[in-house]
């Protein structure tokens, strides 16, 4: 039995808690959070984009703590889920591993690759599995896609293009701040960007456009460098100021032998989406069946990775901590390449 102490009760620490009970073989005995009403099991203020909203929740069998460096010292749990906001992540990952326990932090690993190198080397140093919920691969239209390009079936990857975008935050304090959430490159846009190292590798550069909002790129477009120049990989990320389209993703993935499409967009008035699809070069076009709208299975299948990764020992090759601080160091890469063309 895997036992999970989640730190951190807020929207995903709600979404995770859902997900590690449809698990078999894990057990959630311990909480971290800092509101004394969610300790006391009121999460019933829990609202987000997706998902049941918050309820009551029965803690009774569990230890409760204020705060992760607290719960890590437990000995009711073996790995940590840190769902704290991303400026807490560096020290609650380094205080787990420190403590002897396996570690599964929410995405980004850290605001800054300084600080991911620290959490990774801490991982490294303590003999602990380190995994980031990068969750993007596992929701149904990317892991689709993501089957049909490592099957090799249709050759070589050509390249592709990514775009993820919001309307303005207005809800969310301090979404620009560089110490707290970031802006769009760190808290939006790196889905993308480890998205492109899974499937790509290592892009060598960058080439970046974009605006800013108080220092921090509010939206970019961005040309990726490779060690092997045939490759054209491009994202589109950022925010636009009309909100009447709150959300919208998608790709087009290009190998030798087929294409790969998906767009999906949440507008005021109503949803819009083109589901993922196949143009083969023998001119079909392939629409796979996909399974049901719950988003929170995209977590389980997540967790469910987590699991079995620390059940075999085994390294993640879809949440590797590695990975994802590679993601950060693309959005600086990005970042500092906006502002060298803006000339600031």
């Amino acid at each position: 039995m895997l036992k999970v102490g989640i730190a951190g009760i807020g929207f995903m620490g709600w979404i995770h808690w859902l997900a590690w009970h449809r698990i078999p073989g894990v057990e959630v005995t311990a909480i971290a959070t800092f509101e004394p009403e969610r300790r006391a099991g009121d999460w019933t203020a829990i609202k987000g984009n997706f998902g049941p909203p918050g309820k009551k929740v029965d803690l009774s069998r569990l230890s409760v703590f204020e705060t992760a460096q607290e719960m890590v010292g437990s000995g009711s749990i073996d790995l940590v889920d840190i769902c704290l906001p991303t400026r807490f992540h560096p020290a609650a990952a380094i205080a787990a591993v420190n403590a002897g326990k396996h570690v599964i932090c929410e995405k980004p690993l850290a605001l800054t690759l300084a600080d991911c190198d620290l959490v990774l080397k801490a991982a490294s140093d303590a003999g602990r599995k380190l995994m980031v919920g990068h969750v993007l691969p596992f929701f149904p239209e990317y892991s689709w896609a993501l089957e049909q390009v490592q099957s090799g079936k249709y050759g070589k990857l050509l390249g592709g293009n990514f775009k993820r975008v919001i309307s303005d935050p207005h809800w969310l304090q301090n979404f620009y701040d560089p110490q707290v959430i970031g802006g769009p490159l760190l808290d939006l846009h790196v889905h993308d960007a480890h998205l492109i190292r899974l499937l790509f590798g290592m892009p060598t550069g960058v080439q970046s456009r974009g605006r800013l909002r108080d220092g921090t790129a509010e939206y970019a477009a961005t040309l990726f460098d490779f060690a092997d120049r045939s490759l054209v990989v491009s994202s589109t990320m950022g925010v636009v100021h009309q909100q009447g389209r709150p959300f919208t993703h998608g790709f087009e993935i290009h190998l030798e032998g087929a294409t790969i499409h998906f767009e999906s967009a949440a507008f005021s008035d109503q949803a819009e989406t083109l589901p993922v699809k196949m143009m083969t070069s023998a001119g079909k076009v392939v629409r796979p069946p996909m399974p049901g709208g719950d988003p929170v299975d995209g977590f389980v299948a997540e967790l469910t990775e987590v699991k079995d990764c620390l059940a075999a020992g085994r390294d993640s090759a879809i949440l590797s901590g590695t990975f994802a601080r590679d993601a950060i160091e693309l959005c600086e890469m990005q970042a500092a390449a906006i502002r060298k063309n803006l000339g600031v």
